[in-house]
């Protein structure tokens, strides 16, 4: 995978809910039949959050919608159970906290500092068993997400160039619109030029969403409670909440919501895309004109895909009432 310095985007988009629901008319006419063999992730909810990840741009949105359904074909994320990454899992360096923010957002507290002893391909699966876990259990009418990132013990050891990259990559290619807010809780001076290596791969909609928060900061800590319950936050972000993470508990919960899922499927449930053993032999990949976005090939995904074939019902794992045609505003995030 090569990564790219993304250029600075155009002003962002405001449109009225029927000029996005005509660029969201236009996706689908662009992505062709493809849209019905996998209508969920074509949803008008999904649709949408590619279409504002590019600002309204219907061909690349729809170019980045196809390297999304190619890319869940070959990597199969919703097949990664929490047996899979439990390993990587058990020190509490990226968990799910089992409170919302106070606009009903997930919230995922990531530790950096908690060395990791698994490669990169490892701690990106996780990540990604982590997201896709996320939506699965989100409310109908929720999509974003808020990270709270604790520095305490970071160094730039820590983490690699490499893995920062393929995370951004990871998030921005495939789950647009999903992250809300970033908070980046008291991170070390050194942090600045590590920070200023990573910054050029993100998109502008992205760092635009990271706010620095720093403990000694009034200003910060009346942003914290504005956005999070105080008495449920950790107390490494300066909450009440001295528990921390359980891995024994956390444990338990993530595979019983595996089981949910495979439970919903098995019994007749839209199914998660699927990888035919034959596909990458037709599979199409050519160059689009962005820099970061990836085509795929109509007639290579449809002819792998009958009408009848349970997996033309392919989804994103998410809530089973997740409305598919709904179009909702997109919340906005406390600044301080």
């Amino acid at each position: 995978m090569s990564f790219k310095r993304l250029k600075p985007g155009a002003a962002e988009k405001t449109l009225s809910p029927e000029e996005q629901q005509a660029k969201i008319g236009e996706v689908r006419k662009i992505i062709g039949s493809i849209a019905d063999k996998f209508s969920v992730l074509c949803s008008d909810a999904s649709v949408l959050r590619y279409l504002r990840a590019r600002n309204y741009s219907t061909k690349k949105a729809a170019n980045m919608l196809k390297g999304t359904i190619t890319w869940r074909l070959e990597y199969k994320p919703e097949k990664i159970q929490w047996d899979d990454v439990a390993q990587e899992g058990a020190r509490g360096r990226i968990y799910r906290a089992d409170y919302l923010d106070k606009q009903g957002r997930t919230v995922f507290v990531i530790r950096p500092g908690i060395q990791t002893t698994g490669s990169a391909s490892v701690q990106i699966k996780y990540l990604v068993y982590c997201l896709e876990n996320a939506i699965w259990n989100q409310s109908s009418n929720e999509e974003q997400m808020v990270w709270l990132i604790d520095f305490e013990g970071w160094s730039t050891s820590c983490i690699s160039l490499k893995v920062a990259r393929d995370a951004a990559q990871v998030l921005q290619a495939h789950y647009p619109e999903r992250l809300g807010l970033a908070i980046f809780y008291n991170p070390p001076k050194v942090f600045e030029s590590f920070w200023a290596m990573v910054k050029p791969f993100l998109e502008p909609k992205t760092y635009k969403k990271v706010t620095f928060i720093y403990p000694d900061n009034p200003k910060s800590r009346k942003m914290l409670e504005e956005l999070l319950d105080m008495g449920k936050l950790e107390s490494y972000f300066g909450g009440k909440n001295t528990i921390g993470f359980d891995y024994e508990a956390y444990a338990r919960k993530r595979r019983e919501e595996d089981r949910r899922m495979s439970d919903f499927i098995d019994s007749g449930g839209p199914s998660p895309t699927y990888l035919t053993p034959d596909f990458n032999e037709t599979l199409h990949l050519g160059d689009s004109d962005s820099e970061d976005e990836t085509f795929c090939d109509e007639e290579a995904v449809s002819s792998k895909l009958g009408e009848d074939d349970v997996i033309t019902r392919g989804k994103i794992p998410c809530s089973p009432n997740e409305p598919k045609n709904e179009i909702h505003e997109p919340k906005k995030c406390i600044k301080s």
